[in-house]
């Protein structure tokens, strides 16, 4: 029996009494890649704002490891959308980094040695050494979204939870955050990702939560990326339903939503 990871029981959040997420229930289990999908307004980044305590909710439980939040929190990595953060903040790569081997309670100890080789070595795994002492607003978006990624791992943790890493980045970025996702995979960590791009989510994804303010399906890709609960989910927003597998496979169908396609 595997360990589970998440665990999310009737959780319903709320944004002025209006239901973002809706009685959402399911588990999911450690050692996966883990794609959460559903149209804009969905609730995906909702839902991962609520499991790492940045809303409140209106009702339901989340374990994580089969324990709340607080206790696990050293083992637990989020990483926000690229565009929330202020990229023109006077900081280089490697201080970006070295900011994950903080913990609460420990902000104003020094580095030792190790955490600094442990973000070195960070760096080093996204292909960024020969910008680490680059200001980050140097950067391209998918440079820096190397670097936020850098600084997750950096953190050693166990489970990572990660809004959007796909989003305005480059081929080469992207090729290069799916092998490391991929290996961290092999490693043993469990990583859960919000994407919108159905092209690629079930190539990148061994299990999906697939999302419409209500759970529609969580499990294994092959049992959730049906044209069933595709149009469950999308609803309008898709069209030829009946074709939808086969056109997502062969990318012949523009799914992805503009705002999230790769910036030139």
């Amino acid at each position: 029996m595997s360990l589970t990871a998440v665990e999310i029981h009737n959780l319903t959040v709320t944004y002025d009494r209006r239901p973002v997420l809706w009685d959402i229930d399911f588990s999911l289990p450690a050692g996966h890649l883990i794609g959460v999908v559903g149209p804009n307004g969905s609730g995906k980044t909702t839902l991962l704002k609520s499991i790492m305590q940045l809303i409140p909710s209106s009702s339901g439980y989340i374990r994580l490891f089969d324990q709340p939040l607080e206790e696990v929190r050293h083992r637990i990595s989020y990483v926000p959308q690229r565009e929330s953060v202020d990229w023109d903040f006077p900081v280089s790569v490697r201080q970006v980094v070295r900011m994950g081997r903080y913990r609460r309670g420990n902000l104003l100890r020094r580095l030792s040695a190790q955490d600094k080789a442990l973000a070195d070595h960070a760096i080093e795994q996204v292909g960024m050494t020969a910008f680490a002492d680059r200001q980050i607003s140097q950067l391209s978006g998918g440079q820096q979204q190397r670097v936020f990624i850098a600084r997750s791992l950096a953190q050693e943790a166990d489970l990572y939870f990660m809004d959007e890493p796909f989003a305005g980045v480059d081929a080469a970025s992207e090729d290069a955050i799916l092998k490391l996702l991929s290996s961290m995979k092999e490693a043993g960590k469990t990583v859960v990702i919000v994407h919108h791009d159905l092209q690629t989510a079930r190539s990148f994804f061994d299990w999906m939560v697939l999302l419409n303010t209500r759970l529609i399906k969580a499990g294994v890709t092959k049992e959730v990326f049906t044209s069933q609960n595709l149009q469950e989910a999308y609803g309008g927003q898709l069209t030829i339903l009946s074709q939808v597998s086969d056109l997502v496979q062969e990318k012949d169908f523009p799914i992805r939503e503009k705002q999230y396609r790769d910036k030139p």
